[in-house]
């Protein structure tokens, strides 16, 4: 077993002539070890406390509410190590709440959530794209705040039709991720009226770091002409190479260059970037999506509590799947979660590593309920039985 230990912050106050409510809720966060295969640059390491760190946020948010409202919060964080068992971790911590943030890898997180233990309790996925998470592969007690690859991917695909760049072509690695990535981006393009021209396969030993500028030419020269080359590279493995080497001298999108992404410190409207800088002074680095979507778990339950002045679990899910829940999540939209299969609705930002471009969904993508559910997968598309 990992670290394992408590941390809790309370505020006790009144909130004008409201009586007090005492309520507490204890929240867990799971970390499950995952390797990672190497890559050819180390220029961004992955930081320690990825998602752990927006959970603080989330607890040091809910707190400030709480002091009004005589509520308390307290997060119980368990980071596995290389070795250790997640079902038995995770047992032992829903023994403790009823409420688990799980920053796991799809099978671990099924597992996790098909536990005896976690029957009666509410799952908050934090860290996986999976698509069939949100559809065939659902679970009542799972929720999920980070946005799913069709969600990034139909961001991505209504920047394409927006911009009119019809002719597209795609490299893609060899990691189950980027192939997940890969197959989310054929969708989405057939969603809106697209398709791919060419593919290929990035499947090269050689050191880019030296190669790059002989070896990218000559792989793309072969696609010809074309309006964007998309990237499925999410390790954040090959797909820097790609910039400026290519035959043709056109725009990168995807894993690379353009992006379509849960959070970034780019985006500084809507309150953003008081958020960016609250993040950054307690931890010194800044906001990464999955640090969002663990962000907006514990935000999620922070809103349901302060809504309803209970911490039980049947009234937060209920209440947090109802039309009442709205999450204030500095994106220019209040943040609900779908009820068909628990995702959260949010905008996907379209951005460079400099600035942001758009945030999807774009004018024009309409709803007839929800223009949010253009993006991944809607109540027509949904295979998922578990929310019936």
């Amino acid at each position: 077993m990992g670290r394992n230990f408590l941390i809790t912050t309370a505020f006790v106050a009144c909130f004008g002539t409201t009586a007090r409510a005492d309520v507490a809720l204890n929240i867990g966060y799971l970390s499950v070890f995952e390797q990672q295969p190497p890559t050819l640059s180390n220029l961004d390491p992955e930081p320690e406390d990825i998602g752990l760190a927006g959970a603080l946020t989330g607890l040091e948010d809910n707190t400030t509410t709480g002091r009004f409202l005589g509520h308390t919060y307290a997060i119980s964080e368990v980071i596995l190590e290389e070795g250790d068992d997640p079902l038995a971790a995770a047992a032992d911590l829903l023994s403790q709440t009823s409420f688990v943030i799980l920053d796991a890898p799809a099978d671990t997180l099924l597992a996790i959530a098909d536990l005896p233990e976690a029957q009666d309790a509410l799952l908050f996925n934090a860290a996986a794209g999976d698509a069939a998470l949100r559809n065939e592969a659902c679970r009542a007690n799972v929720l999920h705040t980070l946005p799913s690859d069709a969600m990034r991917t139909d961001a991505l695909a209504q920047m394409f039709v927006k911009k009119r760049w019809g002719d597209l072509v795609m490299i893609a690695g060899t990691h189950p991720r980027d192939l997940a990535y890969a197959d989310a981006l054929r969708a989405s393009l057939t969603k809106f009226g697209l398709e791919l021209d060419a593919e290929k396969t990035w499947a090269f030993d050689a050191d880019m770091r030296r190669a790059a500028a002989q070896e990218v030419p000559l792989f793309t020269q072969d696609f010809g002409d074309y309006d964007v080359l998309v990237v499925a590279d999410e390790l954040q493995d090959f797909g820097r190479y790609i910039l400026y080497n290519t035959w043709q001298a056109r725009p990168v999108a995807g894993s690379e260059g353009l992006t379509a992404i849960t959070w970034s410190s780019v985006i500084e409207q809507w309150g953003a970037a008081q958020l960016q800088n609250r993040f950054e002074e307690a931890h010194g680095r800044n906001m990464t999506s999955q640090d969002y979507a663990a962000w907006a778990a514990v935000r999620s339950l922070g809103e349901a509590v302060t809504r309803t002045n209970a911490a039980d679990l049947a009234t937060l899910r209920d209440y947090i799947l109802s039309g009442e829940f709205e999450l204030a999540g500095f994106k220019g939209r209040p943040l609900t979660y779908r009820d068909w299969n628990g995702q959260l609705r949010q905008p996907i930002a379209i951005a460079h590593p400099r600035a942001l471009v758009a945030q999807a969904p774009l004018e024009g993508f309409l709803h007839q309920t929800n223009e949010l559910d253009t993006l991944g997968l809607d109540r027509p598309e949904s295979n998922c039985e578990a929310f019936q």
